[in-house]
């Protein structure tokens, strides 16, 4: 059923904005490396599932949380919904992205999906997989960029995106986080502001970008990579917007936001390890880890609660 998962709406606004974008901003963007882009995270999500559940069932592992694991990730209706992930990713991927070959695009999406396997502590990954695809295309690439003021500041595309980040937010329940990163960072603009004695259209110039807007309410709220307390979202948000406005500020980093992010994402591991909560899930209903719907598969003796995973 459309839109019975929270992600079908995240993939419908990711979609929105990018024939938005297309279409109002003159963004010259080639249809063959948004091809590639989701073909890529799609192959790359499907095959690494495969690999790693039969490898599982391989080595007969018998913990019952992996044995949870290993039964949704063979469940055809789990693979499913493991690519809706995928196209998430890629979708993101190409609203921030530029790039002028392929390999490129192939090497960020092959990255992003990657991550989420390779860096995990305790059954979750910590690094965003959009925001590692765009750094690992930075790094390892000549010809990759991120246009951070490829919005402009026209007011309608800031109600567009704070509607529609607002009806998912509402849903996976992660506002603290969206609100803990803009409070933080705005306040320490302002500051700035009032030190350099500059007017107060410059301080709004500087918070009214779309990718800013995007970021808040779309990346940073990953909530399978995010600290799972709320105490820990809003330090880690925070975290995030301090090191943000020194890298932009200070360093002179137009993609501040995306290295703020990446530097600080492990951070997740230690906030999860001081104030332990619920771990996150997409399924959706009624009941679960604060409100999410999360459903609860198994209860250790040390109180960790353990859930089915995307």
């Amino acid at each position: 059923m459309l839109f019975k998962d929270i992600r079908d709406y995240q993939i419908s606004f990711l979609g929105l904005f990018l024939v938005v974008g297309i279409s109002t901003r003159d963004w010259t963007l080639r249809p063959d490396l948004i091809g590639v882009l989701i073909a890529t995270c799609l192959v790359t999500q499907s095959v690494l599932s495969f690999v790693i559940s039969h490898w599982s069932l391989a080595n007969n592992i018998d913990a019952p949380a992996a044995s949870c694991r290993v039964g949704q990730m063979t469940n055809n209706k789990g693979q499913i919904t493991n690519l809706r992930s995928a196209l998430i990713t890629s979708l993101g991927l190409s609203l921030l992205l530029r790039a002028d070959h392929w390999t490129t695009m192939v090497i960020a999406a092959a990255s992003a999906i990657a991550s989420k396997f390779l860096f995990k502590f305790g059954e979750k990954h910590f690094f965003n997989p959009g925001n590692f695809g765009i750094i690992s295309a930075l790094v390892l690439t000549s010809d990759a960029w991120v246009s951070p003021g490829q919005w402009g500041e026209e007011w309608w595309y800031a109600l567009l995106f704070v509607g529609t980040g607002g009806m998912t937010l509402q849903r996976i329940g992660r506002w603290d986080t969206t609100a803990a990163f803009l409070g933080s960072y705005s306040l320490l603009e302002a500051i700035r502001n009032l030190w350099l004695g500059w007017t107060w259209d410059v301080y709004w110039h500087r918070l009214m970008s779309g990718s800013l807007l995007l970021f808040a309410l779309f990346m940073i709220t990953d909530p399978r990579s995010i600290p799972n307390s709320r105490i820990g979202r809003v330090v880690w948000a925070a975290c995030i917007a301090g090191l943000t406005f020194i890298l932009r500020n200070y360093f002179f980093i137009p993609t501040a936001v995306f290295w703020a992010l990446f530097i600080l994402a492990p951070l997740s591991i230690l906030l999860d390890i001081l104030w332990l909560a619920p771990r996150f899930s997409w399924q959706m209903g009624d009941e679960g880890a604060g409100g999410a719907g999360g459903e609860l598969l198994l209860s250790t003796p040390n109180s960790q609660l353990l859930y089915r995973r995307d």
